[in-house]
């Protein structure tokens, strides 16, 4: 995908803020939302002005003395005056284009806080060859993710993965069916506003190559530890195959396993932004997780896991039934699906779609989206309120996986958004 498409797929991706709802919005590869640019954007290209006439061209000369006419008062009047709105019949000035973004800006009334995009590589890394296809894919990838976040507000908290496939629910209602994209360009945006009483930021750890233990003060710089509301961690290990990257994964994860929080998430490949006020956290040669967590009491959330003996129709839904059974609202609520590459058509013997559409059978109204990745992290465990039921204990492999996949429900609470 070369880089003018991906701009006005992103734009297309970020129409739905000015909307002003509070959910998250998704778009992606079949979604029945049109040509990319053409879904309402919040910045649209200005059409260029006509070239100018020629003078010396009878007609060209007639313009001219128009014009004469009109900054001098008309004919048989002396002296200038400046030219009136809705006077003399002139074009409306254009604004530049920066401007004309800010100005059509002001009409949003949520502006996203914190966004999760995530995108197959293909969309990233485009078809380019030359020798050094490695460096043009980083170079490619960097140069996407940096003409997406300037559509963005400065201020805003900006997650974005690289993944093998695509889960997402289609832009239009929440309600439409989702799709498991395994294969192709495909990918979606979570833009999240301010809410009430929910805190949502992002963090970062990378592998420190001197030192093979993880300081766990840094859990607290990050807010994952001494909040008494966290309830909800999205983890995203990147570069899961350099070597000490699942032993990292571990000193992350088993901490967290104590806390009574939803830990969900999966092995990506690769991350391309982390904040736009922290444009130097590149993923580059080492390894890490990356992630988001929700704080904040009236949050609720569980997950189940669909282990390798899920591979029909019945036990999909059984499993699905499991999550029904939290009973977690359905309004305000985001469902995410973190599947192993391995899973899919050729799981479920070339039937595709299979554990999206169980979902929706079970959940009508809660948009789905998510990844196909290389790993996943969860288990079955309900949070909400004072309750907390969790069948997987502090034993570091209980929370990682291959060849399974993760369901999560997070509800945002019934408070309504609002502009900071």
């Amino acid at each position: 995908m070369n880089k003018s498409r991906f701009k006005k797929c992103a734009v297309s991706l970020l129409a739905p803020a000015a909307g002003g709802g509070g959910r998250g919005s998704g778009a992606g590869r079949g979604s029945g939302a049109g040509p990319p640019g053409r879904q309402g954007a919040a910045v649209r290209r200005l059409r260029p002005s006509p070239p100018p006439r020629d003078r010396k061209s009878p007609r060209g000369r007639g313009d001219a003395e128009r014009r004469r006419r009109r900054c001098h008062g008309g004919r048989g009047q002396g002296g200038l005056r400046p030219r009136q709105p809705g006077r003399g019949g002139g074009a409306r000035p254009r604004l530049p284009a920066h401007q004309g973004a800010a100005a059509r800006r002001l009409k949003v009334h949520v502006l996203p806080q914190t966004v999760l995009y995530i995108a197959d590589a293909e969309t990233f890394s485009g078809h380019e060859e030359c020798h050094e296809q490695k460096k043009a894919r980083k170079r490619n990838s960097k140069e996407t993710a940096i003409a997406l976040e300037k559509l963005l507000p400065k201020r805003c908290q900006v997650l974005g993965l690289v993944t093998p496939g695509i889960v997402v629910t289609p832009m239009g209602s929440s309600s439409n069916q989702p799709q498991e994209i395994e294969e192709g360009e495909a990918g979606f945006a979570l833009l999240f506003p301010k809410i009430d009483g929910v805190k949502i930021h992002t963090f970062h750890f990378s592998k420190d190559l001197k030192n093979r233990v993880f300081d766990e003060s840094k859990f607290a710089e990050a807010g994952l530890k001494n909040n008494p509301d966290l309830r909800v961690v999205l983890l995203f290990g990147y570069n899961s195959w350099k070597s000490g990257a699942t032993r990292f994964l571990h000193q992350i994860v088993n901490p967290l396993n104590e806390k009574s929080i939803i830990l969900a998430g999966g092995q990506v490949e690769s991350f391309t932004s982390l904040t736009s006020e922290n444009n130097n956290a590149q993923p580059g040669d080492a390894c890490g997780v990356v992630g988001l967590a929700f704080s904040g009491p009236q949050i609720q959330s569980a997950t189940v896991l669909l282990d390798q003996d899920v591979a029909d129709e019945r036990t999909a839904e059984a499993a699905m039934q499991r999550l029904k059974a939290a009973n977690i609202p359905e309004r305000n609520t985001i469902g995410f699906m973190f599947a192993c590459v391995g899973r899919g058509y050729r799981h479920y013997k070339t039937k595709r779609n299979m554990e999206a559409d169980a979902f929706r059978k079970f959940f009508p109204n809660v948009p789905l989206f998510g990844f196909f990745g290389h790993g996943e992290i969860g288990c079955d465990r309900i949070v909400t309120g004072n309750f907390v039921l969790r069948e997987c204990n502090d034993i570091k492999d209980d929370l990682l996986h291959g060849y399974t996949t993760v369901m999560t429900l997070i509800h945002l609470g019934s408070t309504k958004a609002n502009q900071a």
